[in-house]
């Protein structure tokens, strides 16, 4: 069973939060809480058009159970957009703690298909869009010595059974890898980055979920769920991490460098040790 924190007095930004994943982590950290940015530009799966229906209806929703939250429709595909994004949090409620990272898009296009726009499009969604919010969410969290940044990445980044594509494979991984990067940075100010890899119902996968018969098993909730334990105030010693969360189970990715193997003999020529 996960445990419940409270997050009362902090306030956290969501972006991509009005529909799936996302609106979970701000109906869930909301519910323990938190005042909540409620950001999301109400595009569609490929990131074209925009719609601010989905973002007021979750605000909406928090209101009415008693929460507190404020609707933000800035694109966070550029550093003006993420900047914008922490300063809606500032101006409705003075202070910015946490900051998720859900907002995605999603392309299929192949190595041979893919287009320039695909690639730069997917990149600033995801790639640009994390680190915006977080360089802006920085200075706050630093002067306040307390901050917690949750990105999201995808297994698609590293294990061929869950490729979704050349430009999210890519952009999912550059993402793991800034993740890394921002933890070392902040180490031992008060503040963490970590990121959550979510194996749940989304836009993104429903059709394939439910012609596998898995997305009632796949909910979002508990990925907000194991996204509340990550922003806690008592998780300032968890740094770096990156934790999969799917169907009621929490992993921790590891990486490891291997010792010899087959693969290493073959390159240096010789038989591997025993």
């Amino acid at each position: 069973m996960v445990r419940t924190p409270t997050l009362a007095g902090r306030v956290a930004a969501v972006t991509g939060a009005g529909r799936g994943i996302g609106r979970a982590h701000a109906v869930h950290l909301a519910t323990l809480g938190a005042a909540v940015v409620v950001n999301d530009v109400g595009s569609s799966m490929a990131g074209e058009g925009a719609d601010a229906s989905p973002a007021n209806e979750v605000v909406a929703e928090i209101i009415a159970g008693g929460g507190r939250a404020v609707a933000n429709g800035d694109d966070v595909s550029s550093f003006a957009g993420g900047e914008r994004i922490v300063q809606c949090a500032i101006d409705a409620f003075g202070r910015i703690d946490i900051l998720v990272n859900n907002a995605g898009i999603v392309s299929a296009g192949t190595l041979a298909t893919v287009t320039e726009a695909d690639l730069l499009r997917l990149f600033a969604v995801h790639c640009i869009g994390s680190i915006a919010t977080a360089r802006a969410a920085l200075p706050f969290m630093l002067a306040q010595s307390h901050g917690r940044i949750v990105n999201t990445v995808s297994e698609a980044a590293l294990d061929t059974r869950f490729t979704a594509g050349v430009a999210y494979g890519g952009a999912k991984g550059a993402v793991w890898a800034a993740t890394i990067a921002m933890a070392a940075e902040v180490a031992g100010t008060g503040v963490t980055v970590n990121a959550i890899s979510p194996g749940a119902r989304t836009r993104m996968n429903e059709a394939m979920l439910a012609a596998a018969g898995t997305a009632a098993a796949l909910g979002p909730e508990h990925i907000a769920r194991v996204v509340a334990l990550l922003v806690a105030d008592d998780a300032g010693d968890i740094n770096g991490a990156v934790v999969h969360a799917a169907g009621g189970a929490i992993r921790e990715y590891q990486v490891a460098r291997s010792g010899d193997t087959a693969l290493v003999a073959r390159l240096l020529g010789a038989a591997p040790a025993e």
